[in-house]
């Protein structure tokens, strides 16, 4: 079993796609959680939308801030556009997806952004 750990700005879009969706897709086999370096208040509601498409809920999810003990729990640490804030566990395996953040984007764009965080989350759990 391997512990994941998605970090994006403000916990409020694609860290919370990719636990989600990484959580639906693992089954069990694999624990994820997510982070924010800078916690926003709530969920972008056009993610909670794009998600709830796909059965997923997401409304009830609050933006959760770093801790130092997350990463140090996680053997993988998937940064997203939280740069220089995201912190460094010597051991831990690093991937950074350039994925642009959903927050004020149009519907398509998000569902566009969800498919990909889909297919990355897939690839990841087949290296696991």
């Amino acid at each position: 079993m391997a512990n994941v750990l998605f970090v994006c700005l403000h916990n409020a879009g694609r860290s919370q796609m990719s636990e989600a969706l990484f959580e639906r897709a693992a089954g069990g086999r694999h624990e994820s959680r997510s982070a924010g370096t800078t916690p926003g208040e709530r969920l972008h509601p056009e993610v909670v939308e794009a998600m709830c498409e796909l059965g997923i809920e997401l409304a009830g999810r609050v933006p959760r801030k770093l801790e130092r003990a997350d990463a140090e729990w996680a053997d993988v640490v998937v940064t997203m556009g939280c740069g220089d804030e995201c912190p460094s566990i010597p051991g831990r395996r690093y991937l950074d997806w350039g994925l642009d953040d959903p927050k004020g984007r149009p519907i398509e764009e998000v569902r566009a952004t969800r498919d990909e965080i889909e297919r990355r989350v897939t690839a990841l759990i087949d290296e696991l």
